[in-house]
């Protein structure tokens, strides 16, 4: 099968079987989503969307939170992953926009890789999900799941993923395809033990085809 036709019909799936596909982390305005993407990493949506809601209430905006101690942060985030890095991050981020956007988080991947705890997965994110942009950011479950359906070939890492992704997806199915990627791959496609028999995408997966040969 040749990749525009794999492509196709894999979008033509996750576009019948799962026609709306959004974060799963709860936000109300960029500010809020980056808090909370920056609170992702290596953590779980379900987890971050309980300490938001606490953090924001102390916090409402970028200027509050860019006035906080990183100890404040921390008392408040203490129950994710790497909370003393990501409390320094949080407090890094917020003074950056404080001081050099105005207040209102950036629109663009060079000025929002700037911001402390902002790397390119993250500020794809952002792109996406606030902005509403093409961009598509690869995380664990993305560079995974397209590996094995057989969207990207070779890749060595995240970034050549991402370049393969966005050459054949059209603009306009970009944002979707980045959470449909990431929810096949949270809760179909999982690392260890992926639900290759009940699997709509079976019959084109590269990686269920593998296993058949073995």
């Amino acid at each position: 099968m040749k990749i525009k036709e794999r492509y196709e019909k894999v979008i033509a799936w996750f576009t019948e079987t799962m026609p709306v596909a959004e974060t799963e982390l709860d936000y109300t305005d960029p500010y809020e989503l980056i808090v909370a993407v920056i609170l992702s990493a290596q953590c779980t949506d379900k987890r971050v969307n309980l300490i938001t809601p606490g953090l924001l209430q102390r916090f409402p905006d970028v200027y509050a939170l860019a006035a906080a101690e990183v100890g404040e942060i921390f008392e408040l985030i203490k129950s994710c992953s790497y909370p003393n890095n990501k409390a320094k991050h949080l407090s890094g981020m917020a003074k950056m926009v404080s001081s050099s956007f105005e207040g209102s988080i950036p629109d663009t991947m060079d000025a929002l890789q700037k911001l402390p705890g902002v790397g390119r997965k993250t500020a794809n994110v952002i792109l996406s999900v606030a902005f509403n942009q093409p961009a598509m950011a690869v995380d664990t479950h993305v560079f995974r799941v397209a590996a094995r359906i057989g969207l990207s070939t070779g890749a060595k890492n995240p970034y050549e993923t991402e370049m393969q992704l966005i050459r054949h997806i059209p603009d306009n199915d970009i944002s979707r395809a980045h959470h449909w990627l990431i929810l096949h791959g949270r809760y179909v496609c999982t690392a260890r033990n992926p639900s290759c028999e009940s699997c709509g995408l079976r019959h084109l997966c590269k990686y269920v085809e593998k296993k058949i040969k073995s």
